[in-house]
Formats: C-alpha cells, structure tokens, sequence
C-alpha cells in the first residue's frame, strides 16, 4: 500500500493545522495573519520562551480521569481555552466568523469577537444561539473586543450593540496608541473584496455592503515618512480608531459609564499595569502583546506572566494569549498561574484548513493534548496544576531549576 501523504491524513498538531492553511491561503493573506512588527523578535519569543519550561512529572498518581474543566465569571467550561479576537476573518476563508463561533458554541468555547470583524456582531451572536438552541448545549459567553476612538463617544454606538445583543465583556485593546511597523502589510496591502466591509466600525452600518477604508488608513499610517507626516495623516482622518490619548483614569472612568458589561484590559505586559487594571476597577486582564505585532522588542507574554501573577495576587482573573501551540504550552502557562488562555492565529489556521469544522479540529488537537499532558504529569484537575510542576532550563549550570 502506498504511503499516505499529509493532504491525504487529518492534521494531527496546529503546526500541521498551519502548513494546510498556508497551502490554502494567498501568500499576503497568509503573511497578514503570521507576520509580527519590524524583526519580529516578540513574535518568536511568544513560542520559542514556553521552550525554556519543563514539566515536573509525578508518578504514581490516579489520573485514570482527567478534569480540564474550569470556571471563569461562574461560567464552567470544559477547557480553560478560548478564542482571541482576530480581524477579517472572512479572508481566512469560509464564513469567518460565522463558521468560527459556530465551531466554538458547539463545543462550549467561549470568543472574542474582533471589533474589525467582517460579520456584523449581531450575526454572531445569532449563529451562536441558533447552534446553542440545536444542540441544547449551554450558551458560552460572547465578548467584544474594542478599541476606543480619540472622541471615545464615538466608541459608544458600537458598545451599544454589543450590550444589546448580550455580549458580556468588552475586551478594550489598550496596547495600539500607534500601529506596530508591520512590514509585511506595509509591502503588500490588505484589501477588502467587493462585497466585504467591517461592519462594526462607524465608517459601516450593520447592513452596509460598502468597502471599508480602515485597512487602507492604517496601511497610511504606517507608511508615513516621518512621525510628523503621521501625525498630520492621523488628524486628517478624522477620529481615528486606535486613541493614542487613553489614560487609566479618563478611558476606565468612560466605559464604566456607558455599560454595565464586563471589562477586560487586553495588552498588559508588566506588574505596574495589572495592579493599576486592579487599583481601576478591571473585571480581568489578559496578558498580551498583540501577537507580537505590536512593540518587537518586548518579552514573550509567558515571560511576563510570573510578575503580573505576583501583582494581582488573585484578585481578578487573569488570561493569556500570544505563543500557545500545544496542550503542554496550556499546561504551563496555568502552572505560572494564569486562570485562562487564549489562541487567536491557530483558530485562523483551522478557518482556513477546513472552516468550522477546521477550527473544531485545532481545539480538538489541544484538548486532547491538555488530557494526555495533564495524565503524564500526574495531574488529574485543573486547579492542581502549580507552580511546582514546572522547572527552568538552568543558564549556567547543567539541569533543572525548580520554579
């Protein structure tokens, strides 16, 4: 019998997940999602930092099952995985978002939908309740991701929406005051289809069909010559959509003023912002550094877990997003102590791969890979994962330090 070739199987990792989408996206589609900013250092420091980390496996332990149940805001997931917020998903391929919250509300997963989502939010929210409402299955929750216009007012049409369509958090990006140097972008623009636009900007209405200016605008932004020239192009568009103005203050202050939904600050990287997301009355904040597209010369979003942990100290949740490939990278970053992990790129790469039922298989590959490394270490519930299991890959000396 000949020898099966990779088309011919199911990808059985997200790294295989990645190579079939590529195979299947346009090279600057594919480039648009994978890229990072300039040398694309924090890109590679999100995956290449969960290698530093080794598990600390127990023996002898009954782990004949396995829990990876958790909670979070009362809600019990059956994995403490959700979705990040991703643009455009409709170039990714099939239905973009449709397909994607479909694939999560069938398997209780909860997703972010990105502000520049080229669904129109309350779409989503009716492709989840019509899955929910087949399969019986309990409702995960819905947040919207947004970013606040330099005139927040403007942002409140759309928060607007969102409440009333029952998302329960909005997911404020905190870390664009200005766009990363994305150069892959910047060589080859990004440009709606006919018939695509981003419906949950101003520049759309729900039903509008007409193409969206915002990518061609940030593409500007970006290719400016000098930051005077950026600066001129930002206040000659109006109202830009990244608030370069935000203040802990004036911007916490505003949202709470305009909604009673959940507020989680996307993009904190240091101890000295999460206590002050604690200190300003933040529902929960994830550590992010926006897929490294944003500032390269940050550290991976692991490497910034331990002190923010140290910060919060448990008084809110706290999610990452940014280098998780594997269950094992799940495993490890709530050994560090996050409660909750995001995947953004691998729920495009299974979009692209084989739509809704593409992004069922990349959570597939990592539920089965939490179980199996859960059992390995000798860890059978999701809160016994600890800080103790995990050790260090020694500078100076030959082995293994404890955490």
């Amino acid at each position: 019998m000949a020898a099966l070739s990779t088309t011919d199987s199911a990808p059985l990792t997200l790294r295989e997940v990645e190579l079939r989408a590529k195979e299947n996206l346009p090279s600057h589609i594919y480039e648009f999602y994978a890229s990072g900013s300039d040398d694309e250092e924090a890109l590679r420091r999100n995956v290449e930092a969960f290698g530093r980390l080794c598990i600390r496996p127990r023996v002898l332990v009954d782990v004949s099952r396995v829990d990876t149940s958790t909670e979070l805001f009362g809600w019990k997931t059956a994995l403490p995985i959700g979705i990040a917020p991703s643009a455009m998903q409709k170039l990714a391929g099939g239905d973009g978002e449709l397909d994607v919250v479909k694939a999560a509300a069938g398997m209780c997963i909860n997703m972010t939908l990105s502000s520049q989502s080229t669904t129109s939010l309350e779409d989503v929210q009716r492709a989840r309740e019509s899955v929910t409402a087949e399969t019986q299955v309990q409702a995960p929750p819905l947040w919207m991701q947004l970013y606040l216009y330099e005139d927040m007012q403007k942002s409140t049409q759309l928060i607007r929406r969102a409440e009333k369509s029952s998302y329960e958090a909005l997911v404020l990006t905190v870390d664009t005051p200005v766009l990363g140097n994305r150069l892959a972008e910047r060589k080859t623009a990004v440009v709606l289809p006919p018939g695509m636009s981003l419906p949950n900007t101003t520049a759309s209405s729900p039903q509008s069909s007409s193409p969206n200016l915002l990518p061609s605008v940030n593409r500007l932004l970006m290719n400016a010559r000098t930051a005077a020239d950026a600066q001129a192009l930002r206040q000659a568009s109006g109202s830009v959509m990244h608030s370069s103005s935000m203040t802990w203050a004036k911007s916490l202050a505003f949202l709470r003023r305009v909604t009673k939904m959940r507020i989680i600050l996307k993009g904190i990287m240091t101890g000295e912002d999460a206590a002050l997301a604690v200190q300003h009355g933040a529902d929960a904040i994830i550590v992010s550094n926006h897929g490294g597209r944003q500032l390269s010369s940050t550290c991976a979003t692991i490497e910034a877990l331990p002190e923010i942990v140290a910060a919060v100290q448990g008084r809110i949740p706290i999610i990452l997003d940014g280098g998780v490939r594997t269950g094992a990278d799940v495993f490890k970053a709530l050994a560090l102590g996050a409660d909750f992990i995001c995947v953004g790129r691998p729920a495009l790469w299974g979009l692209a791969y084989d739509g809704q039922k593409g992004v069922e298989a990349v959570i597939h590959i990592l539920e089965r890979e939490l179980s199996r490394t859960m059992t390995l270490a000798g860890v059978s519930r999701i809160k016994d994962i600890s800080r103790d299991r995990l050790g260090i890959v020694a500078r100076d000396t030959f082995g293994i330090s404890k955490l």
